[in-house]
């Protein structure tokens, strides 16, 4: 179904408006029939494929597709070769439509190259994959990139209605009754892939029996049927994978429990492995809660243990319980900040020595070298404190803060080396 509707003109094309919308730079250029090399990217069922296809339809170019799972080095070669002499002979330049692109390796995009820069071969690529990680530099260089994004719950709508009524290729010859309320559904758990609610609607269509008067009726249960278990758009080497945990991450930080749970979800609902969610609250912990409340490193690394023993789907409740404690504990950043900025001087000042007084005295012959020699034991004094040097620099790397338990940490410092000015 999906590829039977597809769209055969620009003009029949629904959605990414901020691509294809009237005025904007690529539908200029394929108006102008000046097209350049460029990359189409996005989640699946966002019309990546469909707007290439479009694309070729509007141009005096001719057009060659490949999948990049299937073709190999010789397949380029053979069409690159074909693409030389149709330029030499006829003027005509070629556009190579490449699906799944990033499949292709270095070398693979690397024969691409020197025609790309001579001009009479136009790339169109297309990847679910973010292509500044997934192509290299110079073919990047030398093409656009156009973001696709999940189309909304409006716009698979108007592609569902167009296929209940187009008689030619969808289901216009036959007498299809659709409740709103099904379509709704179709367009909001799809997720934005126009293929998948497509799919289901033929199904849907497929299965029911027409009644009595021959109509047959897509109501809100087959709808339900059609598209069994709602799927996410989550890959777990892709960017919903990383933007998800960033997401998860950065809702932490910011103290927004609730935030926290509805990307947590996300994460077990597509599959996610529970030791890679537990790790992102115990760095979470550490980072951005740190001495504020220590109490949130405990129970994150709990968590974590905990979700290794027991596994899901029980693990969501000791996981979810962690990553709430901490986005709702006090923050502070002051230790990551203090190891980062020690890290910065070990690795661009002068290594310090460790003061004689600091260095080992418990081997025969330390005492020879004075090792050891005028070091203070901070139990024999006063509140479990003297104050002697500890390093041979005056430097301050970590500088607690007023919250939380931290603010204790700051006034029991506060009569040392770390005093007030």
């Amino acid at each position: 179904m999906s590829v039977r509707m597809r769209p055969r003109f620009l003009e029949e094309y629904i959605g990414q408006e901020h691509i294809v919308g009237e005025g904007k730079l690529l539908t200029r250029a394929v108006e102008s029939d000046r097209l350049s090399s460029l990359i189409l990217y996005g989640p699946p069922g966002t019309g990546k494929t469909t707007l290439a296809h479009c694309i070729s339809q509007r141009t005096n170019a001719q057009v060659e597709r490949i999948n990049a799972v299937s073709a190999n080095v010789d397949d380029l070669r053979r069409i690159i070769a074909a693409s030389q002499n149709r330029f030499a002979t006829t003027g005509r330049k070629t556009i190579l439509f490449i699906d799944e692109i990033h499949r292709f390796n270095k070398a693979q995009q690397d024969v691409l190259m020197p025609d790309l820069e001579q001009g009479q071969l136009i790339l169109i690529g297309a990847t679910v994959f973010n292509p500044f990680f997934a192509l290299t530099g110079p073919l990047l260089s030398r093409s656009m990139v156009f973001e696709l994004n999940p189309l909304s719950p409006a716009e698979i709508i108007r592609i569902l209605n167009r296929a209940i009524e187009d008689k030619e290729r969808g289901f216009g010859h036959l007498r299809v009754s659709a409740d709103p309320t099904a379509l709704a559904f179709l367009a909001q758990t799809c997720d934005g892939d126009a293929r998948r609610a497509l799919n289901a609607l033929e199904i849907g269509c497929r299965t029911t029996a027409p009644d009595a008067d021959g109509i047959i009726h897509f109501t809100l249960e087959v709808a339900q049927e059609s598209i069994q278990k709602k799927q996410v758009v989550y890959d777990r080497d892709g960017d919903a994978h990383y933007d998800t945990a960033s997401a998860f991450i950065k809702s932490m930080r910011g103290s927004d429990p609730d935030a926290v749970l509805y990307w947590m979800a996300k994460m077990i609902y597509a599959g996610e492995d529970p030791r890679f969610i537990a790790r992102r609250i115990c760095i979470c912990a550490a980072e951005d809660v740190g001495n504020a409340d220590p109490q949130a490193l405990v129970i994150a690394n709990a968590a974590l243990q905990i979700s290794e023993f027991i596994g899901l789907p029980e693990a969501r409740i000791p996981l979810a319980q962690a990553a709430v404690y901490v986005a709702c504990a006090p923050k502070s950043n002051a230790v990551y900040l203090g190891i980062e900025k020690a890290l910065g001087d070990v690795k661009s000042k002068k290594t310090q020595e460790v003061p004689t007084h600091l260095k080992d005295a418990s081997y025969r012959g330390a005492k020879r070298l004075e090792h050891g020699k005028g070091y203070k034991y901070a139990h024999d004094f006063k509140d479990h404190y003297v104050d002697q040097e500890y390093m041979p620099v005056n430097a301050q790397y970590y500088a607690p803060t007023d919250m939380g338990q931290e603010k204790d940490i700051k006034q029991r410092l506060s009569r040392g080396k770390h005093k007030t000015e």
